[in-house]
């Protein structure tokens, strides 16, 4: 029998063998999840800036905690979500937009606010032809118009109830113009009094408000967008998004005040900040309570490969200090990460503490297309990816662990080869299963997903037990359109070496030239595959964090220029944690 025989019959003959193998699969009881967050994103329309074909996006979240579920809303995906836990979201299909807003997005960067036992809805817009919807039953795609032709635009609007009961709205994105504010009255929403303006970027002292993927005050200025409030112990938050939604250190910060239309004093960093990683970018969010009252932040995660404006969505846990200052804990935000079980102090990270373990590991494939080799989806970097010739059942892609290791969960992103239609089709879905074996030769069945009935481009799997194993095999059955191809098959869990010892030799290097900036420098531990930064503007509020891979400097350009910052670093790899090293400070 031929080579090429054999390649396209043996995952058939596979499925066979293992029919009566036990399943090792996703339980009821999850306990854990991964950024990006698992969503049958639509298939974008966005044509600007496009050199890459068709694919999935979606971006400028907000999550409401409504009547016992979690609500997601977000850019031009024809619909919502919601969910009972923050792991199976159910999508429903809406058009909000009128037949007299022929031309607009749908629904771009939405606006939800809550009123009593009411949810309102409204969409981006210049215009004063925007409907604000009204459900008390989203869960049943049940609503109705509260204002059919609503008086004021705004592009990125947000909506604020205060304790008060009286009502504000927010809007603004520009590189020109500040973000503005105005109440209107909670029952006809006409405007009360005239919009404010609530504050403009200061990138001269900022360093993370530059525009660029590198903070490089490129050609454009710096944007600001994305307004949300949320008040917490008499303060007002508001946040915002900047520098610009296709960067790596697109972040959002707040501004803090006694009122809700100001005046705000600005926190020196934003408070969610996630420029390192496989999943960079934490921008145009909204910040939420889960259902023990702990706090979370909703974000955008760039790609913008195939598009400026192709992105996903992660979710943080986030929330304030006892001075009150706001905060999100990303240092390793795109790892499995614990959900919300209770009350919990989310200074305490909710990292589980599986570290990756094929970071770089050797692969082997059933075919490769040009141009996307195997590789790219071991290399922690959303940005690339690997694709098969075909999307057909004879695809697959194996990793080598290198060394047996306790494996917990497997994140299996896809990445978007030559898919074939836009928007939100119903009726498509992955198909695959995973295969393990100790020595590469003897494999059984871990993960199966042949019958599986749902879109899912960021599928995570929390095994019920874990696995001591070295090899694992993933095998496509079916795609939803395109060809097989995955940004990052990650494999999480426990290796059986040493972790890495302390960082030696770490200088931070910052001249009076330009303050904002600084050199960081350190000596690579050997067996360390990376290395998380963190700093802030207190030695002990060190809430913004870096993860670097393969590197021994990193050059940051987001600081204060009239703050001293505080920096320490750790190692990382397969392994698990190094210690971290004694705070050092730049003045």
């Amino acid at each position: 029998m031929d080579k090429l025989r054999i390649r396209y019959l043996f995952p058939v003959l596979l499925m066979v063998v293992m029919a009566c193998v036990p399943e090792a699969v996703r339980g009821q009881g999850q306990k854990s999840y991964c950024n990006p967050v698992d969503l049958d994103y639509g298939y974008t329309p966005i044509p600007n800036f496009a050199t890459g074909g068709r694919h999935r996006a979606t971006a400028d979240p907000v999550i409401v905690n409504f009547k016992g579920d979690y609500y997601l809303f977000s850019t031009n995906q024809w619909g919502y979500w919601h969910s009972p836990d923050m792991v199976q979201w159910q999508y429903i299909s809406r058009r909000f937009l009128r037949p007299w807003n022929a031309g607009y997005d749908e629904l771009c960067a939405p606006a939800v606010g809550i009123i009593g036992d009411t949810m309102l809805v409204f969409g981006s817009t210049y215009t004063s032809e925007f409907t604000i919807w009204m459900s008390t039953n989203p869960k049943g795609n049940e609503w109705q118009p509260l204002v059919e032709r609503f008086g004021i635009g705004g592009w990125d609007p947000a909506f604020f109830t205060d304790d008060d009961g009286r009502f504000y709205m927010y809007n603004g994105s520009s590189n020109r113009y500040p973000l503005y504010g105005i109440e209107l009255n909670r029952k006809t929403m006409a405007p009360v009094g005239t919009r404010r303006e609530m504050y403009l970027l200061e990138p001269w002292r900022y360093g993370w408000q530059r525009f660029g993927e590198h903070y490089d005050d490129t050609f454009l200025d710096p944007f600001m967008e994305g307004a949300e409030m949320i008040k917490h112990q008499g303060k007002y938050y508001l946040q915002y998004g900047a520098p610009g939604t296709e960067f790596s250190g697109y972040a959002d910060g707040v501004v803090v005040g006694d009122g809700p239309l100001g005046p705000f004093t600005p926190q020196s960093m934003p408070f969610s900040y996630k420029p390192g990683g496989f999943a960079n970018g934490a921008g145009h969010g909204a910040t939420f309570r889960d259902h023990w009252g702990n706090y979370w932040h909703v974000s955008t995660i760039s790609i913008s490969v195939k598009n400026n404006f192709e992105r996903r969505i992660g979710i943080w846990p986030a929330g304030f200090d006892r001075e009150g200052v706001m905060y999100c804990s990303q240092a390793f935000g795109d790892y499995p990460t614990w959900l919300p079980d209770g009350p919990a102090n989310h200074l305490e990270s909710r990292f589980t503490g599986w570290m990756l373990l094929n970071y770089k590991k050797p692969v082997q494939v059933s075919s490769s297309l040009g141009g996307f080799p195997a590789n790219n989806a071991v290399d922690e970097n959303i940005k690339t990816y690997w694709s098969a010739q075909t999307g057909e059942a004879s695809e697959w892609f194996q990793t080598d662990l290198g060394n047996l290791s306790t494996v917990r969960a497997i994140q299996i992103n896809y990445a978007d080869q030559d898919a074939e239609f836009l928007g939100k089709p119903e009726g498509v879905f992955h198909r695959y299963q995973i295969l393990e074996s100790k020595d590469g030769r003897k494999w059984n069945l871990l993960v199966d997903k042949s019958r599986n009935t749902t879109d899912e481009p960021h599928d995570y799997v929390e095994l019920e037990k874990p696995v001591l194993t070295r090899f694992l095999k993933l095998v496509n059955l079916q795609m939803p359109s395109g060809k097989f191809a995955l940004s990052g098959l990650r494999v999480f869990g426990t290796g059986a070496g040493e972790i890495p010892g302390p960082v030696r030799g770490f200088v931070v290097l910052r001249t009076a030239k330009d303050k904002r900036s600084a050199w960081l420098k350190w000596q690579q531990v050997p067996d360390a595959y990376g290395y998380v930064i963190h700093m802030g503007t207190e030695p002990s509020k060190l809430y913004n964090a870096i993860m670097v891979y393969d590197a021994s400097e990193y050059w940051l350009k987001t600081m204060d220029n009239q703050k001293t910052y505080y920096f320490t670093i750790e190692a990382i790899n397969e392994n698990g944690v190094g210690e971290r090293i004694p705070v050092v400070a730049a003045e």
